[in-house]
C-alpha cells in the first residue's frame, strides 16, 4: 500500500511513524538541572532572535512602530495599566511575526515547490501577524485618543 506524504507517494513501510512515550516517561526527571544547558538554551533563543531580524522586514516596520509608540506613552505619561496593554499588544504583534516567520522558514524547507497547501499555510500565518497588528492598531488609539483629542 501507498500514502502520500508531502506530495510523494511511498510505501507504508517506507514512512517515519512518530515515537509514542507514556506519561512517565515524559514526566522523567532524572535529568539533573545544567545552568550550561539553560545557558545555551538562551543562545538558541537569542540566534532565533536574530534569525528574526536579519530575514523578516517587516519585523523593522513593527520595530520603529514599537518604539514610536513607547516615545507617545512616556510623552503623554500614560497610566501603569495602559502601559501593561501596550507591552502585552506589542509582544503579541512580534510573537505573531515570529511564528510566522517559523512558519514561512519551515515551508520552504519542506515544500521548495509551489503547493497550494505551503501557500494556505503561509497565507494564513500572515493573515495572524494583520490580525495582531490591527488589534495592536485599535488598543493604541484607543489608548492616546484621551490625550490627543
Amino acid at each position: 500500500m501507498r500514502v502520500s506524504v508531502l506530495g510523494q507517494k511511498r510505501s507504508i513501510a517506507s514512512v517515519e511513524r512518530p515515537s509514542i512515550y507514556t506519561m512517565d516517561e515524559l514526566l522523567d526527571t532524572k535529568h539533573e538541572f545544567s545552568l550550561l544547558k539553560r545557558a545555551k538554551s538562551f543562545a538558541h533563543a537569542g540566534r532565533g532572535i536574530l534569525v528574526l531580524f536579519k530575514t523578516t522586514p517587516n519585523v523593522w516596520i513593527h520595530t520603529v512602530a514599537l518604539v514610536v509608540v513607547v516615545a507617545l506613552g512616556f510623552y503623554f505619561h500614560i497610566t501603569t495599566t495602559e502601559w501593561m496593554v501596550l507591552v502585552f499588544v506589542c509582544g503579541f504583534v512580534l510573537v505573531s511575526e515570529a511564528f510566522n516567520t517559523a512558519i514561512e522558514i519551515d515551508m520552504n524547507l519542506t515544500s521548495p515547490e509551489q503547493h497550494p497547501y505551503a501557500r494556505d499555510t503561509k497565507d494564513v500565518a500572515a493573515g495572524a501577524v494583520l490580525i495582531s497588528a490591527i488589534t495592536a492598531l485599535i488598543i493604541g488609539a484607543l489608548i492616546f485618543i484621551q490625550y490627543v483629542v
